[in-house]
């Protein structure tokens, strides 16, 4: 298991097991390639050079010049490395793999930044606007773009994993920088008691994500997302108050 394993199972149980099993393909979309791009930006030359070869069609035009999303990119990667704050959040060794046992599974990760002489780590996150509010039915309420998108639970994740391997607590931080033409920034922390919740919300769902995925039990289907519309068919009518609450 992975944490974008877990967020796939509560998006769509049908479509990730269609990707799990090898019949469904899920290519990565233009966002996550320009988040990819920010990534592989601070983790080595080599690494981002082989990013750029391997990506040289969607980066670069028949000009040589990049397309807009990458352009604004350097924008983003300039924005962080031009900050000593942010340089600092981000000092420690890259990419570090670990693994642990958690809520009755084994659980693998692969973290940006960890510093284990200053017992910290942190993970870079690109989003539209850093302090944009999106409402989250997960929270019964507005959230910040971390919490929508469950980097949260990510860090609350990592922190478990990375005590399993230490014996000690590490403190997590997002280095966060938006896509806007002038790019804003910020380095995050969490107050300890928000990871309660997210690991009461692990413990209350793995168990029927477990039971899909060893075969126990049929997927669902969201009827929402690009496999099942493309698997999908019609079997009868649903009422029009149902189309906010699918």
């Amino acid at each position: 298991m992975s944490v974008s394993q877990f967020k796939n199972f509560l998006e769509c149980e049908a479509k990730t097991m269609a990707v799990l099993n090898g019949e469904y393909d899920d290519p990565p979309n233009a966002a996550m390639l320009v988040g990819s791009y920010v990534h592989a930006a601070f983790e080595s030359d080599e690494v981002f050079n082989e990013f750029l070869e391997e990506n040289n069609s969607v980066i670069f035009k028949k000009n040589g010049g990049k397309y807009a999303d990458y352009e604004q990119a350097d924008r983003m990667i300039e924005a962080l490395k031009n900050d000593e704050f942010a340089m600092f959040a981000l000092d420690g060794e890259k990419e570090q793999i670990l693994t642990a046992n958690l809520f009755g599974c084994d659980w693998k990760m692969k973290v940006d930044v960890i510093n284990h002489q200053a017992k910290r780590f942190a993970d870079i996150k690109t989003t539209r606007n850093i302090f944009e509010r999106h409402w989250s039915e997960k929270y019964d309420g507005w959230v910040s773009f971390i919490e929508k998108w469950d980097y949260l639970l990510q860090m609350a994740i990592y922190r478990k994993i990375i005590e399993q391997n230490t014996g000690e607590l590490y403190t997590p931080y997002i280095v966060a920088v938006s896509k806007e033409k002038i790019p804003n920034k910020a380095v995050v922390y969490f107050d300890e008691s928000r990871f309660d919740f997210e690991y009461q919300y692990v413990e209350g769902t793995i168990e029927r994500i477990l039971d899909v995925k060893n075969g126990k039990i049929e997927p669902e289907r969201c009827e929402k997302c690009e496999y099942c519309r493309s698997t999908k068919k019609l079997n009868g009518e649903i009422e029009v108050g149902d189309l906010i609450y699918a």
